[in-house]
């Protein structure tokens, strides 16, 4: 608690020496200062000060932070290098933004307003410590230009952070708070009763940003801002307000001004701020609207300030826009109705109005619009006034030389000169019509030789620099007018000292080095409005130029003339040459577009090609799949009919191959019709066999009889086969002998290979059940011969099913069914060569018995 009053009573000193100042302004000895450095001799008790800062307690907080701001009233630059120095310093106080006690919170603002004054690095610190999200946050809380003293304190705040602090504007830029400063200018519709604050507060967040997008600050920075500006709607906002009704003056002075910086040299701005318009019925021009203000006399003076600085700043580096104004003056484009007024009407009629500062505010105007542009400078050549009924139309030019003769008021006069001074420069056919007119140069020379007062002393220096230009940048036409002879009428009437002397008049006045200062026309008075701020420039570029042509002899004229005809040869070749690399950029940049947009269609193409390629492969591994799941029966079928389907076989060749398949199922039901007439043969064979099988017979007279019927039927049935054996018989006779000592041989072989014959034919399964059952009897050894002759013919039946088995099979598929048809052919042949066989050998083997049995 002691603490807490210590701090006040110390602050409470502070602030009597404060009002004391106040009351004795006279007072030599200044008692704060001197206490507030003896307070600060020690960084000891501002640290600690610091320190007391950052005590929650309100009794603590509060009375240090007041007296930290009364130390820095007194003592700023000190006090701030002590905080600076200090450990987390600033930091600490940037704490108390963050209080949820109004009361801090609001003088924490007021200590920092005083800690950020004319100090960068503490700026920067301040910055960098998020104070402006914090401070906009606070504005926004306060309810923006609705809020009170508070929004008015952060708004100073900002202006502290960001003037003259081209990083703080960056920083401010890149975080992308222009963007939150558009709810600022939100007005409704209903105007009226602005409070006296919601007016100073509007009035700081537009000189805030200005403070942005200020011509002071670096090009890059201000371009950057413009643009955010316009992109985030704040120009949109601005222009709102401008065309607005019921905006107080001071408020729509500063809208204009402020619109003025954030168009200024921004061409996508400017085109936009061309393109607004009043809400009146019907609609007119934004450009139109204000100059009818600034050349209205009962307009307030600022307010026609503001607008001549905005109609500077919309054509500043804008030439399309100058373009579009001087348009306005041209005979093929002026309304012939008269049911609009233009701009370059209303500039005609400010020119030659009665009032000195509406002709010096349009003639300004005019310049601007001619401003290092030579081809609208010709072509305002072309512009003829009617002064008069009745009278001929004179030229904008003769008029203007016609009204500086008449001896108008000097802001007039100055006005007009500054307008013909800046169409002249840089265009010699200008020069040429102005010194075509007889009276100019003699009006000149006459106003630059006589002496006049201290205030004509201006007239004299613009009427020198007019009649210099007309020398500098004369091509010497005219024979009359040469720049050998007005240099000699100059030395002459005037003297080349005294026409350099009232040259000078112009630089050493006060008036132009306000001017020279910044873009901005601000004059106390109107009656200080004589210079320009663009035409400083021209003077300052064409004093030294022209001072040295005075001087210069006719040789060093005829020298300069050659050295300016090889600079415009050089001139001509580079500029053939710009616009051959204008050209050439121009088709490399339609080249670039081709190849951009073929760069696309590749990429998409071969994105495509890569999607195609994935789809068939995607096909493939389904077809390989596919094909593992087929079985091993249809598998060569299935895949040959997908290979059919994937290679895109034509109708014709499968209706041909469907042909081919007929045919190929008509020659297999052929062979089966002709397999079924063998199976029925074969079954008569065996049905009379076992017809005539009799159990009964058992002599062998009987089976001989038996063997003879039935060889007499094999022989009806196989007569070829018949005389083959027969044949045969005759060659192996003589063999018989042979057979005869192996008889006994042959009887142990024979039974055991019919027993061998038997079992094996009595195995197969497909022999019929009758066959089988009959062959299982206990028959004597007369017919085993004839059982064993039956079983080669089961057998051959057994054979003959087993190839009706594989012609089923190859019905299937085209190849495979004419190979299994080729293989059943050559089995067939095979079958019977067997068969031819085993009869010779059935035949060797009864007559062998036969001759037995006789013998």
């Amino acid at each position: 608690m002691l603490l807490a009053w210590g701090l006040v009573i110390l602050w409470g000193t502070f602030l009597f020496f404060a009002v004391t100042e106040e009351n004795s302004a006279k007072q030599v000895d200044d008692l704060g200062s001197q206490f507030t450095e003896i307070f600060i001799k020690q960084q000891e008790n501002v640290t600690l000060l610091l320190t007391l800062v950052e005590e929650f307690d309100f009794h603590v907080r509060w009375p240090g932070v007041k007296l930290l701001t009364s130390l820095l009233k007194q003592q700023g630059p000190q006090v701030q290098q002590i905080i600076l120095v200090s450990p987390m310093g600033v930091s600490r106080l940037m704490d108390l933004l963050a209080d949820s006690r109004e009361v801090i919170r609001n003088d924490g603002v007021l200590l920092l307003q005083q800690l950020t004054k004319s100090n960068a690095a503490i700026q920067k610190i301040v910055a960098f410590e998020n104070a402006f999200e914090r401070l906009l946050d606070i504005i926004t809380e306060e309810g923006n230009s609705d809020g009170g003293i508070v929004v008015e304190d952060c708004l100073l705040l900002l202006q502290n952070l960001l003037k003259n602090n081209n990083s703080n504007q960056n920083f401010f830029k890149e975080g992308s708070y222009i963007q939150r400063m558009k709810p600022w200018f939100e007005v409704g519709d209903d105007n009226c009763g602005w409070s006296a604050q919601k007016v100073t507060n509007l009035h700081l967040m537009l000189q805030l940003v200005r403070v942005l997008v200020s011509p002071t600050n670096p090009p890059g920075a201000t371009s950057s801002c413009q643009k955010a500006m316009f992109h985030c709607g704040l120009l949109q906002q601005l222009c709102t307000i401008l065309m607005a009704t019921g905006v107080p003056a001071d408020i729509l002075t500063e809208t204009i001004n402020t619109v003025s910086e954030v168009i200024r040299g921004c061409q996508t701005n400017q085109d936009y701020f061309a393109s607004v318009n009043a809400p009146s019925n019907p609609p007119r021009p934004a450009i139109v609207v204000l100059l009818m203000s600034m050349v209205n006399e009962r307009q307030p003076f600022v307010l026609r300030c503001a607008v001549l600085y905005c109609f500077q700043c919309f054509l500043y580096k804008n030439q399309k826009g100058q373009g579009e104004i001087v348009s306005t003056l041209l005979p093929s484009t002026i309304d012939a109705t008269g049911n609009s007024v233009s701009a370059g009407q209303l500039l005609c009629g400010g020119l030659f109005s009665t009032d000195s500062l509406s002709n010096w505010c349009a003639a300004v105007a005019l310049a601007h619009a001619l401003q290092e542009n030579a081809t609208l400078k010709e072509q305002l050549l072309r512009v003829q006034l009617a002064t008069s009924i009745g009278n001929p139309p004179v030229s904008l030019l003769q008029q203007c030389t016609n009204i500086l003769s008449q001896g108008s008021k000097v802001q007039t006069r100055v006005g007009l000169l500054m307008l013909l001074c800046t169409w002249l420069s840089n265009c010699s056919i200008a020069v040429t019509h102005f010194l075509h007119n007889p009276a100019n140069v003699p009006f000149l020379t006459g106003q630059i030789a006589e002496n006049l007062g201290e205030e004509e002393q201006l007239v004299q220096g613009l009427c020198a620099l007019l009649l210099g230009i007309s020398i500098y940048y004369n091509d010497n036409s005219l024979e009359n007018y040469r720049k050998e002879k007005l240099k000699q009428l100059i030395e002459k009437r005037i003297g080349r000292e005294n026409f350099i002397e009232k040259l000078g008049f112009i630089s050493k006045h006060e008036l132009y080095s306000r001017a020279a200062q910044k873009p901005q026309p601000s004059f106390s008075s109107p009656d200080h409005m004589m210079f320009d701020h663009e035409f400083t420039k021209l003077v300052k570029e064409l004093e030294g130029v022209i001072s040295k042509a005075i001087y210069k002899s006719s040789e060093e004229d005829k020298k300069e003339e050659e050295v300016k005809k090889t600079l415009e040869q050089h001139d001509n070749i580079v500029t053939h040459y710009k616009k051959v690399i204008r050209e050439q950029d121009q088709e490399l940049e339609e080249l670039k577009q081709r190849i951009n947009t073929l760069t696309s269609q590749n990429e998409q193409l071969q994105a495509t090609v890569t999607q195609q390629v994935s789809q068939i492969q995607q096909h493939k591994d389904q077809y390989n799949l596919l094909k593992v799941q087929l079985g091993k029966d249809n598998q060569h079928h299935n895949s040959h009919g997908d290979t059919l389907q994937m290679n895109g076989i034509q109708t014709e060749e499968v209706s041909k191959l469907k042909e081919e398949l007929e045919e190929w199922k008509n020659k297999h039901e052929l062979l089966q019709g002709q397999l079924r007439e063998k199976d029925s043969v074969i079954e008569k064979l065996v049905s009379a066999v076992s017809a005539e099988l009799d159990p009964a017979a058992n002599s062998w007279k009987i089976s001989c009889e038996y063997f003879i019927r039935w060889t007499e039927k094999l022989c009806l049935c196989f007569p070829k086969e018949l005389e083959m054996l027969r044949s045969q018989i005759q060659l192996q006779s003589a063999e018989i002998s042979k057979l005869q000592m192996e008889n006994q041989k042959l009887q142990v072989m024979v039974p055991v290979t019919c027993s061998f014959i038997y079992g094996n034919c009595i195995s197969k399964t497909c022999l019929p059940a009758t066959v089988a059952a009959f062959l299982n009897q206990n028959v004597l050894e007369g017919y085993r011969a004839s059982a064993f002759y039956l079983c080669l013919y089961c057998n051959l039946l057994w054979d003959f099913a087993c190839c009706q088995s594989e012609v089923k099979a190859l019905s299937e598929e085209k190849e495979s069914l004419k190979q299994q048809l080729d293989s059943s052919s050559s089995t067939v042949a095979i079958l019977q060569d067997e068969k031819s066989k085993l009869r010779m050998i059935s035949w060797c083997f009864w007559l062998t018995r036969i001759r037995k049995y006789l013998h």
